[in-house]
Protein backbone atom coordinates (compact mmCIF):
# COMPACT_ATOMS: atom_id res chain seq x y z
CA UNK A 1 0.00 0.00 0.00
CA UNK A 2 1.12 3.43 -0.88
CA UNK A 3 2.02 5.87 2.41
CA UNK A 4 -0.21 8.64 2.49
CA UNK A 5 1.47 11.48 1.53
CA UNK A 6 1.47 14.47 3.73
CA UNK A 7 2.42 18.45 3.93
CA UNK A 8 2.93 20.96 6.97
CA UNK A 9 0.55 24.19 6.59
CA UNK A 10 1.07 27.06 8.01
CA UNK A 11 -2.13 28.21 10.10
CA UNK A 12 -1.32 32.08 9.81
CA UNK A 13 -0.33 32.36 5.72
CA UNK A 14 -0.77 29.24 4.40
CA UNK A 15 2.85 28.35 3.35
CA UNK A 16 3.17 24.64 2.91
CA UNK A 17 6.27 22.74 4.13
CA UNK A 18 7.56 19.38 3.12
CA UNK A 19 8.75 19.01 7.38
CA UNK A 20 7.94 20.33 10.60
CA UNK A 21 9.99 23.50 11.75
CA UNK A 22 9.59 25.44 14.26
CA UNK A 23 9.09 28.83 12.91
CA UNK A 24 7.36 29.96 9.18
CA UNK A 25 9.75 31.45 7.33
CA UNK A 26 6.98 33.22 4.95
CA UNK A 27 5.38 35.24 8.00
CA UNK A 28 8.15 34.70 10.82
CA UNK A 29 5.23 33.22 13.24
CA UNK A 30 6.63 30.20 15.43
CA UNK A 31 4.82 27.30 16.37
CA UNK A 32 1.92 27.72 13.75
CA UNK A 33 2.53 24.18 11.33
CA UNK A 34 0.43 21.99 11.37
CA UNK A 35 0.23 18.38 9.58
CA UNK A 36 -2.12 17.94 6.47
CA UNK A 37 -2.96 14.47 4.72
CA UNK A 38 -3.10 15.53 1.15
CA UNK A 39 -5.63 13.63 -0.37
CA UNK A 40 -4.43 10.75 -3.46
CA UNK A 41 -4.79 12.12 -7.17
CA UNK A 42 -8.33 11.12 -9.25
CA UNK A 43 -7.38 8.43 -11.16
CA UNK A 44 -7.84 10.13 -14.82
CA UNK A 45 -7.48 13.87 -13.73
CA UNK A 46 -3.96 14.75 -15.70
CA UNK A 47 -5.52 13.04 -18.67
CA UNK A 48 -9.03 15.04 -18.49
CA UNK A 49 -6.53 18.37 -17.64
CA UNK A 50 -4.85 17.67 -20.62
CA UNK A 51 -7.21 16.98 -23.20
CA UNK A 52 -10.08 19.73 -22.25
CA UNK A 53 -9.03 22.76 -24.22
CA UNK A 54 -12.27 24.57 -24.10
CA UNK A 55 -15.79 24.37 -22.47
CA UNK A 56 -15.75 24.73 -18.81
CA UNK A 57 -14.07 22.96 -15.76
CA UNK A 58 -14.85 24.03 -12.40
CA UNK A 59 -16.91 26.18 -13.73
CA UNK A 60 -13.90 28.60 -15.27
CA UNK A 61 -13.68 29.12 -18.93
CA UNK A 62 -10.93 27.70 -20.37
CA UNK A 63 -10.91 29.70 -23.70
CA UNK A 64 -8.90 32.87 -24.05
CA UNK A 65 -11.27 35.84 -24.02
CA UNK A 66 -9.91 39.37 -25.39
CA UNK A 67 -10.19 41.95 -21.83
CA UNK A 68 -11.57 44.14 -24.57
CA UNK A 69 -14.64 41.81 -24.98
CA UNK A 70 -15.88 40.86 -21.54
CA UNK A 71 -19.06 41.94 -20.63
CA UNK A 72 -19.28 44.89 -18.23
CA UNK A 73 -22.84 44.61 -17.58
CA UNK A 74 -23.67 44.84 -14.15
CA UNK A 75 -23.71 41.90 -11.69
CA UNK A 76 -27.34 41.25 -10.08
CA UNK A 77 -27.68 41.63 -6.84
CA UNK A 78 -30.34 40.39 -4.07
CA UNK A 79 -31.18 42.31 -0.89
CA UNK A 80 -30.18 40.72 2.22
CA UNK A 81 -33.18 42.21 3.72
CA UNK A 82 -30.81 44.62 5.59
CA UNK A 83 -29.93 48.16 4.71
CA UNK A 84 -26.39 48.00 6.98
CA UNK A 85 -25.61 44.51 5.67
CA UNK A 86 -25.99 45.28 1.98
CA UNK A 87 -23.89 48.60 2.62
CA UNK A 88 -20.87 46.43 3.79
CA UNK A 89 -21.57 44.15 0.70
CA UNK A 90 -21.33 46.71 -1.40
CA UNK A 91 -25.17 47.00 -2.04
CA UNK A 92 -26.34 43.51 -1.57
CA UNK A 93 -25.93 39.52 -2.05
CA UNK A 94 -23.95 38.57 -5.73
CA UNK A 95 -24.93 35.20 -7.18
CA UNK A 96 -21.84 32.34 -7.04
CA UNK A 97 -20.32 34.57 -4.58
CA UNK A 98 -18.53 33.28 -0.91
CA UNK A 99 -19.05 35.34 2.29
CA UNK A 100 -17.49 34.44 5.25
CA UNK A 101 -18.95 36.03 8.73
CA UNK A 102 -16.92 36.17 11.18
CA UNK A 103 -16.96 37.15 15.08
CA UNK A 104 -16.83 36.31 18.65
CA UNK A 105 -18.74 34.21 20.17
CA UNK A 106 -22.11 36.04 21.80
CA UNK A 107 -21.86 38.51 18.91
CA UNK A 108 -24.54 37.75 16.72
CA UNK A 109 -23.29 36.20 13.41
CA UNK A 110 -25.92 32.60 13.78
CA UNK A 111 -28.55 35.58 14.48
CA UNK A 112 -27.91 37.87 11.93
CA UNK A 113 -27.75 35.12 9.37
CA UNK A 114 -31.34 33.23 10.48
CA UNK A 115 -32.70 36.60 10.16
CA UNK A 116 -31.65 37.19 7.30
CA UNK A 117 -32.64 33.66 5.67
CA UNK A 118 -36.25 33.85 7.07
CA UNK A 119 -36.70 36.76 5.32
CA UNK A 120 -35.04 35.85 2.35
CA UNK A 121 -36.79 32.60 2.23
CA UNK A 122 -40.33 34.43 1.63
CA UNK A 123 -39.74 35.42 -1.85
CA UNK A 124 -36.42 32.84 -2.67
CA UNK A 125 -35.55 29.46 -2.23
CA UNK A 126 -32.85 29.14 1.25
CA UNK A 127 -31.26 26.65 2.63
CA UNK A 128 -29.70 26.81 6.47
CA UNK A 129 -27.15 24.12 7.12
CA UNK A 130 -26.43 24.14 10.56
CA UNK A 131 -23.15 21.66 12.44
CA UNK A 132 -23.28 23.42 15.84
CA UNK A 133 -27.01 23.45 16.67
CA UNK A 134 -29.97 20.99 16.57
CA UNK A 135 -33.07 22.05 14.51
CA UNK A 136 -35.30 22.45 17.55
CA UNK A 137 -32.64 24.53 19.29
CA UNK A 138 -32.63 26.59 15.66
CA UNK A 139 -36.70 26.89 15.89
CA UNK A 140 -36.86 27.88 19.29
CA UNK A 141 -34.41 30.92 18.26
CA UNK A 142 -36.80 31.73 15.56
CA UNK A 143 -39.96 31.89 17.26
CA UNK A 144 -38.71 33.70 20.24
CA UNK A 145 -36.81 36.07 17.51
CA UNK A 146 -40.70 35.96 16.08
CA UNK A 147 -39.10 35.26 12.70
CA UNK A 148 -41.48 34.01 9.88
CA UNK A 149 -40.62 30.52 9.67
CA UNK A 150 -42.49 29.24 6.20
CA UNK A 151 -40.35 28.18 3.60
CA UNK A 152 -36.85 28.12 5.13
CA UNK A 153 -35.43 24.70 4.74
CA UNK A 154 -33.40 23.37 7.25
CA UNK A 155 -30.68 20.79 7.35
CA UNK A 156 -28.53 19.34 10.45
CA UNK A 157 -25.18 17.71 9.03
CA UNK A 158 -21.61 18.26 8.97
CA UNK A 159 -20.56 15.88 6.10
CA UNK A 160 -19.69 18.18 2.87
CA UNK A 161 -20.58 15.21 0.60
CA UNK A 162 -24.12 15.19 2.33
CA UNK A 163 -24.44 18.88 1.98
CA UNK A 164 -23.72 19.12 -1.29
CA UNK A 165 -25.81 16.45 -2.35
CA UNK A 166 -28.90 17.84 -0.90
CA UNK A 167 -28.21 21.26 -2.22
CA UNK A 168 -27.82 19.54 -5.49
CA UNK A 169 -31.38 18.53 -5.30
CA UNK A 170 -32.53 21.68 -3.65
CA UNK A 171 -30.92 23.99 -5.78
CA UNK A 172 -31.14 26.74 -3.30
CA UNK A 173 -30.52 30.30 -4.20
CA UNK A 174 -28.92 31.19 -1.00
CA UNK A 175 -27.18 28.17 1.23
CA UNK A 176 -25.66 29.37 5.00
CA UNK A 177 -23.28 26.98 6.52
CA UNK A 178 -23.25 27.84 10.38
CA UNK A 179 -20.38 27.10 11.06
CA UNK A 180 -17.30 26.30 8.91
CA UNK A 181 -14.89 25.04 11.76
CA UNK A 182 -17.91 22.02 12.28
CA UNK A 183 -17.65 20.37 8.35
CA UNK A 184 -15.37 17.31 7.39
CA UNK A 185 -14.81 15.57 4.27
CA UNK A 186 -14.83 11.43 4.39
CA UNK A 187 -11.31 12.21 2.57
CA UNK A 188 -9.59 13.88 4.91
CA UNK A 189 -8.08 12.16 8.07
CA UNK A 190 -8.10 14.64 10.24
CA UNK A 191 -10.89 16.64 12.67
CA UNK A 192 -13.40 18.76 11.98
CA UNK A 193 -11.77 22.57 12.63
CA UNK A 194 -8.57 21.58 11.57
CA UNK A 195 -6.15 23.11 8.73
CA UNK A 196 -6.92 20.52 6.22
CA UNK A 197 -10.53 20.44 6.87
CA UNK A 198 -11.89 23.78 6.81
CA UNK A 199 -9.98 24.76 3.90
CA UNK A 200 -10.68 21.34 1.80
CA UNK A 201 -14.86 22.07 3.12
CA UNK A 202 -14.67 25.64 1.91
CA UNK A 203 -13.33 25.41 -1.79
CA UNK A 204 -15.66 21.76 -2.07
CA UNK A 205 -18.66 24.53 -0.73
CA UNK A 206 -16.92 27.36 -3.00
CA UNK A 207 -16.33 25.28 -5.76
CA UNK A 208 -20.20 24.31 -5.68
CA UNK A 209 -21.35 27.92 -5.38
CA UNK A 210 -19.15 29.03 -8.56
CA UNK A 211 -20.97 26.41 -10.71
CA UNK A 212 -24.25 26.63 -9.51
CA UNK A 213 -24.72 30.34 -9.16
CA UNK A 214 -26.02 30.27 -5.50
CA UNK A 215 -24.94 32.74 -2.76
CA UNK A 216 -22.59 31.07 -0.05
CA UNK A 217 -22.83 32.58 3.42
CA UNK A 218 -20.15 31.07 5.48
CA UNK A 219 -19.82 31.60 9.44
CA UNK A 220 -16.77 31.35 11.29
CA UNK A 221 -15.31 31.46 14.66
CA UNK A 222 -12.04 34.40 15.19
CA UNK A 223 -9.39 33.72 18.12
CA UNK A 224 -9.41 35.64 21.12
CA UNK A 225 -6.66 38.30 19.06
CA UNK A 226 -9.66 38.44 16.75
CA UNK A 227 -7.97 36.99 13.51
CA UNK A 228 -10.09 33.98 12.17
CA UNK A 229 -9.75 30.51 13.51
CA UNK A 230 -8.26 28.12 10.88
CA UNK A 231 -6.01 28.18 7.96
CA UNK A 232 -5.40 31.83 6.06
CA UNK A 233 -6.04 30.43 2.82
CA UNK A 234 -9.36 30.17 3.73
CA UNK A 235 -9.88 33.73 3.02
CA UNK A 236 -7.89 33.92 -0.19
CA UNK A 237 -10.65 31.32 -1.36
CA UNK A 238 -13.99 33.51 -0.37
CA UNK A 239 -15.07 36.79 -2.20
CA UNK A 240 -15.87 38.87 0.81
CA UNK A 241 -15.12 38.65 4.40
CA UNK A 242 -16.74 40.60 6.57
CA UNK A 243 -16.23 40.51 11.16
CA UNK A 244 -19.09 41.53 13.57
CA UNK A 245 -17.61 43.17 16.65
CA UNK A 246 -18.96 43.97 19.86
CA UNK A 247 -19.13 43.03 23.34
CA UNK A 248 -21.67 40.92 24.35
CA UNK A 249 -22.01 43.59 27.39
CA UNK A 250 -23.34 46.48 24.43
CA UNK A 251 -26.09 46.94 22.78
CA UNK A 252 -24.66 47.77 19.66
CA UNK A 253 -22.87 45.57 16.99
CA UNK A 254 -20.27 46.94 13.97
CA UNK A 255 -20.55 44.78 10.80
CA UNK A 256 -16.78 45.67 9.03
CA UNK A 257 -15.62 44.57 6.04
CA UNK A 258 -12.19 43.15 5.19
CA UNK A 259 -11.94 41.74 1.98
CA UNK A 260 -14.97 42.83 -0.54
CA UNK A 261 -14.41 41.85 -4.39
CA UNK A 262 -17.88 43.42 -5.00
CA UNK A 263 -17.36 46.35 -2.85
CA UNK A 264 -15.45 48.84 -1.07
CA UNK A 265 -13.45 47.23 1.81
CA UNK A 266 -14.01 49.94 4.84
CA UNK A 267 -17.90 50.15 4.90
CA UNK A 268 -19.20 50.34 8.36
CA UNK A 269 -22.76 48.84 9.12
CA UNK A 270 -24.09 49.17 12.51
CA UNK A 271 -26.84 46.83 14.42
CA UNK A 272 -28.66 47.38 17.68
CA UNK A 273 -29.07 43.94 19.56
CA UNK A 274 -32.53 44.01 20.62
CA UNK A 275 -34.75 41.75 22.42
CA UNK A 276 -36.43 40.62 18.58
CA UNK A 277 -32.63 40.67 17.18
CA UNK A 278 -30.40 42.61 15.54
CA UNK A 279 -32.12 46.04 14.07
CA UNK A 280 -30.04 47.54 11.82
CA UNK A 281 -29.15 51.41 12.65
CA UNK A 282 -29.47 53.90 9.48
CA UNK A 283 -28.49 57.09 11.64
CA UNK A 284 -25.14 55.66 13.73
CA UNK A 285 -24.15 59.43 14.14
CA UNK A 286 -27.06 60.20 16.85
CA UNK A 287 -26.25 57.12 18.75
CA UNK A 288 -23.29 57.61 19.36
CA UNK A 289 -23.95 60.89 20.08
CA UNK A 290 -25.93 60.73 23.41
CA UNK A 291 -23.96 62.94 25.35
CA UNK A 292 -24.72 63.62 29.23
CA UNK A 293 -26.10 67.18 29.73
CA UNK A 294 -23.46 67.83 32.19
CA UNK A 295 -20.44 69.27 30.86
CA UNK A 296 -17.41 67.33 31.67
CA UNK A 297 -13.67 67.85 30.52
CA UNK A 298 -11.51 65.68 28.12
CA UNK A 299 -14.91 64.79 26.42
CA UNK A 300 -14.87 66.03 22.44
CA UNK A 301 -16.54 65.21 19.06
CA UNK A 302 -15.10 63.61 15.91
CA UNK A 303 -15.65 62.94 12.49
CA UNK A 304 -14.47 59.68 11.14
CA UNK A 305 -15.30 58.01 7.70
CA UNK A 306 -16.51 55.18 7.39
CA UNK A 307 -16.93 53.52 3.72
CA UNK A 308 -19.03 56.22 1.82
CA UNK A 309 -20.67 58.03 5.05
CA UNK A 310 -19.09 60.28 7.80
CA UNK A 311 -20.03 59.50 11.39
CA UNK A 312 -19.91 61.51 14.59
CA UNK A 313 -18.29 60.07 17.70
CA UNK A 314 -17.35 61.00 20.99
CA UNK A 315 -13.63 60.80 22.26
CA UNK A 316 -12.94 60.69 26.01
CA UNK A 317 -9.88 61.52 27.78
CA UNK A 318 -8.73 60.69 31.34
CA UNK A 319 -5.53 61.89 33.16
CA UNK A 320 -4.47 61.30 36.54
CA UNK A 321 -1.15 61.56 38.63
CA UNK A 322 0.60 58.30 38.18
CA UNK A 323 1.92 56.80 41.04
CA UNK A 324 4.13 54.64 38.81
CA UNK A 325 7.84 55.07 37.37
CA UNK A 326 5.88 54.22 34.12
CA UNK A 327 2.48 55.93 33.34
CA UNK A 328 0.45 54.14 32.13
CA UNK A 329 -1.22 54.50 28.42
CA UNK A 330 -4.90 52.92 27.53
CA UNK A 331 -6.77 53.59 24.62
CA UNK A 332 -10.29 51.56 24.22
CA UNK A 333 -10.87 51.97 20.31
CA UNK A 334 -7.69 53.76 19.26
CA UNK A 335 -3.86 52.11 18.64
CA UNK A 336 -2.05 52.55 21.87
CA UNK A 337 0.93 53.04 19.94
CA UNK A 338 -0.33 56.10 17.95
CA UNK A 339 -1.64 57.62 21.50
CA UNK A 340 2.05 57.16 22.85
CA UNK A 341 3.63 59.23 19.45
CA UNK A 342 0.89 61.75 20.01
CA UNK A 343 1.57 62.77 23.60
CA UNK A 344 5.36 62.83 22.39
CA UNK A 345 3.65 65.30 19.32
CA UNK A 346 1.95 67.50 22.25
CA UNK A 347 4.61 67.56 24.53
CA UNK A 348 7.09 68.67 21.51
CA UNK A 349 5.34 71.15 19.75
CA UNK A 350 2.40 72.38 22.12
CA UNK A 351 4.31 73.00 25.60
CA UNK A 352 2.42 70.08 27.32
CA UNK A 353 3.94 67.68 29.83
CA UNK A 354 2.17 64.24 30.35
CA UNK A 355 4.95 62.00 31.12
CA UNK A 356 3.87 61.74 34.90
CA UNK A 357 0.39 61.18 33.87
CA UNK A 358 -1.56 58.24 33.12
CA UNK A 359 -3.57 58.28 30.38
CA UNK A 360 -6.71 56.75 29.47
CA UNK A 361 -8.77 56.94 26.35
CA UNK A 362 -12.10 55.94 25.05
CA UNK A 363 -14.01 55.94 22.40
CA UNK A 364 -17.88 55.92 22.99
CA UNK A 365 -20.28 52.79 21.45
CA UNK A 366 -17.31 50.76 21.49
CA UNK A 367 -16.35 52.09 17.51
CA UNK A 368 -12.89 51.36 16.61
CA UNK A 369 -11.23 54.20 14.99
CA UNK A 370 -8.87 52.90 12.58
CA UNK A 371 -7.90 56.33 10.46
CA UNK A 372 -5.68 59.11 11.45
CA UNK A 373 -8.69 61.91 11.22
CA UNK A 374 -9.01 61.76 14.81
CA UNK A 375 -5.48 62.17 15.77
CA UNK A 376 -6.53 66.33 16.37
CA UNK A 377 -9.36 65.38 18.67
CA UNK A 378 -7.43 62.87 20.27
CA UNK A 379 -4.83 65.99 21.97
CA UNK A 380 -7.46 68.11 22.19
CA UNK A 381 -9.84 65.62 24.44
CA UNK A 382 -6.50 65.00 26.45
CA UNK A 383 -5.61 68.96 26.92
CA UNK A 384 -8.92 68.98 28.06
CA UNK A 385 -8.51 66.57 31.09
CA UNK A 386 -5.25 67.79 31.97
CA UNK A 387 -6.24 71.15 32.30
CA UNK A 388 -9.49 70.38 33.72
CA UNK A 389 -11.17 72.68 31.15
CA UNK A 390 -14.65 71.30 29.50
CA UNK A 391 -14.74 72.00 25.79
CA UNK A 392 -17.94 73.80 24.16
CA UNK A 393 -20.72 70.89 22.86
CA UNK A 394 -21.11 72.56 20.16
CA UNK A 395 -17.12 72.20 18.78
CA UNK A 396 -16.61 69.55 16.84
CA UNK A 397 -12.87 68.57 15.32
CA UNK A 398 -10.96 66.37 13.07
CA UNK A 399 -7.30 66.34 11.68
CA UNK A 400 -4.18 64.35 11.38
CA UNK A 401 -1.13 65.40 13.15
CA UNK A 402 2.35 65.06 11.94
CA UNK A 403 5.20 64.63 14.08
CA UNK A 404 6.87 67.90 13.29
CA UNK A 405 3.22 69.30 14.59
CA UNK A 406 1.87 70.26 11.39
CA UNK A 407 -2.25 69.82 10.87
CA UNK A 408 -2.53 67.27 7.63
CA UNK A 409 -5.84 67.39 5.20
CA UNK A 410 -7.72 64.30 5.80
CA UNK A 411 -10.12 62.82 2.96
CA UNK A 412 -13.49 64.33 2.71
CA UNK A 413 -13.63 67.29 4.87
CA UNK A 414 -16.09 68.92 2.87
CA UNK A 415 -19.01 66.21 3.52
CA UNK A 416 -17.90 65.83 7.24
CA UNK A 417 -18.29 69.47 7.86
CA UNK A 418 -21.87 68.95 6.47
CA UNK A 419 -22.55 65.99 8.44
CA UNK A 420 -21.23 67.86 11.93
CA UNK A 421 -23.68 71.05 10.79
CA UNK A 422 -26.99 68.95 10.47
CA UNK A 423 -26.47 67.61 13.71
CA UNK A 424 -26.40 71.09 15.55
CA UNK A 425 -22.75 71.72 15.95
CA UNK A 426 -21.83 75.61 15.15
CA UNK A 427 -17.79 75.47 15.81
CA UNK A 428 -15.64 73.30 13.68
CA UNK A 429 -11.66 72.93 13.84
CA UNK A 430 -10.21 71.68 10.72
CA UNK A 431 -7.16 71.34 8.76
CA UNK A 432 -6.43 74.27 6.43
CA UNK A 433 -6.34 72.16 3.66
CA UNK A 434 -10.11 71.32 4.14
CA UNK A 435 -11.12 74.62 4.96
CA UNK A 436 -14.39 75.26 2.85
CA UNK A 437 -15.02 78.20 0.50
CA UNK A 438 -18.14 78.89 2.11
CA UNK A 439 -19.33 77.03 5.27
CA UNK A 440 -22.32 76.03 5.76
CA UNK A 441 -25.42 77.75 7.75
CA UNK A 442 -25.05 78.69 11.04
CA UNK A 443 -21.47 76.69 11.21
CA UNK A 444 -17.89 78.43 12.51
CA UNK A 445 -15.03 76.65 10.71
CA UNK A 446 -11.72 77.18 12.07
CA UNK A 447 -8.63 76.26 9.76
CA UNK A 448 -5.46 75.79 11.82
CA UNK A 449 -1.77 74.66 9.95
CA UNK A 450 -0.21 74.23 13.41
CA UNK A 451 -0.97 72.23 16.96
CA UNK A 452 -0.55 75.39 18.27
CA UNK A 453 -2.83 77.12 15.98
CA UNK A 454 -5.29 74.45 17.13
CA UNK A 455 -4.63 74.92 21.36
CA UNK A 456 -4.93 78.80 20.79
CA UNK A 457 -8.27 78.43 18.99
CA UNK A 458 -9.70 76.92 22.00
Amino acid sequence: MAKAKSAFVCTECGAEYRKWQGQCTSCREWNTLSEVQLAPARPGASASASSGRSGYAGGISRDVTDLASVDLSEVPRLSSTFGEFDRVLGGGLVPGSAVLLGGHPGAGKSTLLLQTACKLAQERSSLYVTGEESLSQVAMRANRLQLPTQGLKMLAETSVETILGVAERERPEVLIIDSIQTMHLEDIASAPGGVAQVRESAAALTRFAKQSNTVLLLVGHVTKDGSLAGPKVLEHMIDASLLLEGDTDSRFRTLRGQKNRFGAVNELGVFAMLEHGLKEVKNPSAIFLSRSEEQASGSLVMVIWEGTRPILVEVQALLDDSPLGNPRRIAVGLDGNRLSMLLAVLHKHGGLFTGDQDVFLNVVGGVKVLETSADLAVLLAVVSSLQNRPLPRELVVFGEVGLSGEIRPVPSGQERIIEAAKHGFTRAIVPRGNAPKTSPAGMEVVAVDKLADALEAL
